[in-house]
């Protein structure tokens, strides 16, 4: 795992490397003009400098950046409108500037009528330095061409912001209905010690009369039974509550994980199950198994829709120190491993909730010897 984000680390940072290498070259463009020609402006390689500074601090000062460097073009604009010195117009590092920031407002700026309003501020800004900057020939074509730019970017920013929106709509989407279940989880829950505290009660009165000794075994038994409930209502409420946990499902028994995984070798690649020494349905608080039990059948499931080429799936169920750790692992070509990615999903968006509710954690991605593996830790 280590490994893909330095891959992704250094992707990001060549791409911004070049990005900042593409702009460079444009104010170098924009300085041999202004001294080689007499219809140069100076300014627009002061605006051009400015812009690249406005992008290489975007991410800390996205706003307030595009802003500066919108009022300074404008500026220059007008300046140059008032001394009438048809001079090339605008900027080539000025444009690009203002286009590339365009595009990340529009991506990441809130609320989106924000992020319109700088974004019509942009093009308000580019079409009046085509407009009082260039020659009378010449500024009607310039107008075109950075319209038709500006269009361009703003189709990009648009694009990605509607895909990160769909993205964040679906994430909400898998975490309501999460929570929708944790509401039944809860009703049976409840119900199961109730029953327990109401029959062990009942027996207590049944039996009080002609042993009385044997009572307070059965108010001990009461007891755990009450504290048992109000630990399962607290933990389940509390995800509840929260707007951004999920929540899971009735429990299961260990049982119940051999036969998914005894179901899946039978039509699929072949599954190896360990479970550890002291590990058995009454170790383990029933939100624990459910969770490991939805965990191994999403795994088993995204094995089987992403990865059909595995050869074999290794999962392992084992205490350590307090905790308990399932792993499952998918052993296959180079290539299914890197498709079974794509099998995490909103289903594991979902699955990490459920764990991390529970206080535990969920790792998801590829190990060194080229498997892809998923490794929750619960307490216990």
């Amino acid at each position: 795992m280590g490994d893909t984000h330095r891959m992704v680390y250094w992707i990001q940072r060549l791409s911004e490397i070049a990005l900042i290498g593409w702009l460079g070259v444009l104010l170098l463009m924009d300085l041999a003009i202004a001294l080689s020609s007499k219809t140069g402006n100076p300014l627009a390689f002061l605006c051009g400098s400015a812009g690249i500074i406005a992008v290489l601090l975007r991410r800390r000062f996205r706003v307030q950046g595009f802003v500066l460097l919108l009022g300074l073009s404008a500026l220059i604009s007008v300046v140059m409108g008032s001394v009438d010195a048809r001079l090339l117009a605008p900027g080539l590092a000025e444009t690009g500037s203002i286009l590339i920031l365009t595009i990340g407002v529009l991506r990441w700026v809130e609320p989106v009528g924000r992020a319109a309003l700088l974004t019509g501020a942009s093009i308000v800004a580019l079409l009046m330095a085509a407009g009082t900057r260039s020659g009378e020939g010449a500024g009607l074509a310039v107008g075109f061409l950075v319209l038709t730019a500006w269009v361009v970017a703003a189709s990009v920013g648009a694009y990605l912001r509607f895909q990160q929106e769909r993205r964040t709509h679906a994430v909400h989407a898998v975490r309501r209905a999460e929570r929708l279940e944790l509401a039944r989880e809860l009703h049976d829950l409840v119900a199961h010690h109730i029953t327990g505290i109401v029959v062990q009660a009942q027996a207590a009165r049944t039996v009080a009369e002609q042993k009385p000794e044997a009572v307070t075994p059965a108010l001990d038994a009461i007891a755990t039974a009450g504290a048992d409930a109000l630990t399962s209502m607290r933990r389940l409420v509390t995800v509840l509550r929260e707007q951004d946990q999920a929540a899971r499902t009735p429990g299961s028994t260990l049982s119940e994980l051999r036969t998914l995984v005894e179901r899946f070798s039978a039509d699929g690649p072949q599954v190896g199950f360990e479970v550890g020494q002291g590990l058995d349905d009454d170790t383990l608080p029933p939100e624990a198994m459910t969770t490991l039990h939805r965990v191994l059948q999403e795994c088993l499931t995204n094995i089987r829709r992403h990865s059909p080429g595995t050869g074999w799936v290794q999962a392992d169920l084992r205490l350590i120190e307090g905790w308990v750790r399932l792993r499952v692992r998918n052993h296959g070509s180079g290539s299914d491993a890197r498709l079974s990615r794509l099998g995490g999903g909103f289903g594991l968006v979902g699955m990490a909730e459920r764990v991390e509710a529970l206080g535990g954690r969920l790792i998801a991605g590829p190990t060194s010897d080229g498997t892809w593996e998923v490794t929750v830790e619960i307490p216990c």
